[in-house]
């Protein structure tokens, strides 16, 4: 009971900081606004039209908010391992890619099974794409930052050159044909493109917060986020869990990229994404790299968005200072839970330090005590042997004084 309450009161202040930190930001938002010489109020009216003011304006919310729910859920997943995917925006391409191929390659399929298989097309190619540069930090230790910056523009190119070069469809623009209707997601809300992808979205949230909870598996990545040299002491994996990590990760991350296909384009077009893996990370920090935290996170990021296109046609505003006011919302939402999983990772580490600090002096003082034993023992037994050396040489002068 006590420690539903503390949960309570925990989650209860970290939402406090959040409005707190979104208030700021609007404030600090109308600030400029007012210093370029813009009507603040018609700036957030149309912002707040834009997102919530009719059921197409929130279907549009949710559409650009549901790729984020997947990136910012691979990103909190893989820091919750001790790991920075950045190359989700990668993992989401490969994946798109995979996704509309296998779509095109089942034309005469029942709709559920051509949708389930296009699905697990992505998330096993957003699999393949995140297990390289965990089998890399794995084995040789090479940076999953690095290695992940680079396979995102090997994974964009590589796209680009097989649509164009392989799976190109008649027409002027880079894209794949339009996949069959039987592998596309259906709408929720008719003459919207808000479709089952959001069900998905949620569904992945529920089950990867229940396995880092509930599940063995998910322990084992909260002890190799803490504290890779105590999990590996536990009797963890750590090789095998760290590839495995990224490759969760690079799954989820692949989903985004085959729900816009199947969802929203119906086919792979090149350059689609204006940098939804990238997004993700700030989802994952606002979050606080809690699962259920990235649905209110990436739902704020879908407001910006789908607002943030109304406040340029009717309050006027130029898409530079739009950009300025979106930017400060995101640095004052997400600074408060950067500044959160910096501590939380101290305080881990911490009492690991310690008891790695006692144990060494332990160790020190028994090869101390060790040490000295050995030598006292050595000079007893040369006092001994000395001892016997003089009691033989009397043995023999007194023999030889006889005779």
């Amino acid at each position: 009971m006590l420690e539903g309450t503390g949960t309570s009161r925990a989650w209860l202040r970290e939402l406090a900081v959040a409005l707190v930190a979104i208030a700021l930001a609007l404030l600090a938002g109308a600030l400029l606004l007012a210093l370029a010489g813009y009507s603040v109020r018609d700036a957030y009216w149309s912002l707040f039209q834009g997102a919530f003011g009719n059921i197409y304006s929130l279907a549009d919310t949710f559409l650009n908010a549901i790729p984020l729910m997947f990136t910012g859920l691979a990103v909190a997943f893989a820091f919750r391992g001790g790991l920075f995917n950045i190359g989700t925006e990668g993992q989401l391409y490969v994946a798109a890619l995979a996704t509309a191929i296998t779509a095109l390659a089942v034309p005469s399929w029942p709709p559920v099974l051509a949708i389930a298989a296009a699905l697990a097309a992505g998330a096993a190619a957003g699999a393949a794409w995140g297990f390289v540069p965990g089998l890399l930090k794995a084995r040789t230790g090479a940076h999953e930052v690095i290695t992940t910056i680079m396979l995102n523009y090997v994974a964009i190119l590589l796209t680009t050159h097989l649509v164009k070069t392989r799976f190109k469809a008649p027409g002027p623009v880079d894209q794949t044909a339009l996949i069959p209707a039987a592998a596309r997601l259906p709408e929720l809300v008719p003459t919207t493109r808000l479709t089952w992808a959001i069900v998905i979205a949620v569904v992945l949230i529920a089950l990867v917060d229940w396995i880092l909870r509930r599940s063995a598996w998910g322990l084992d990545v909260e002890l190799i986020g803490q504290n890779p040299s105590a999990a590996a002491y536990a009797g963890v994996p750590v090789t095998s869990r760290t590839a495995c990590i990224m490759a969760a990760s690079g799954a989820i991350a692949g989903l985004a990229g085959s729900t816009i296909v199947l969802g929203v384009l119906h086919r792979f077009i090149t350059n689609f994404s204006p940098g939804y893996g990238f997004t993700g990370i700030a989802v994952a920090l606002v979050a606080r790299t809690r699962p259920w935290g990235v649905v209110p996170a990436a739902l704020l990021f879908g407001a910006l968005q789908a607002g943030g296109l109304s406040m340029q046609l009717f309050a006027r505003i130029p898409a530079d200072l739009l950009t300025a006011v979106q930017g400060l919302v995101i640095l004052f939402v997400a600074a408060p839970g950067l500044v959160a999983i910096v501590r939380r990772r101290r305080r881990a580490r911490t009492p690991a330090a310690h008891e790695a600090h006692e144990a060494n002096e332990t160790c020190v003082a028994h090869e101390t005590r060790d040490a000295h034993e050995a030598r006292d023992a050595h000079e007893t037994r040369e006092a001994h042997e000395t001892r016997n050396a003089h009691e033989a040489h009397e043995t023999v002068r007194k023999r030889g004084a006889n005779r």
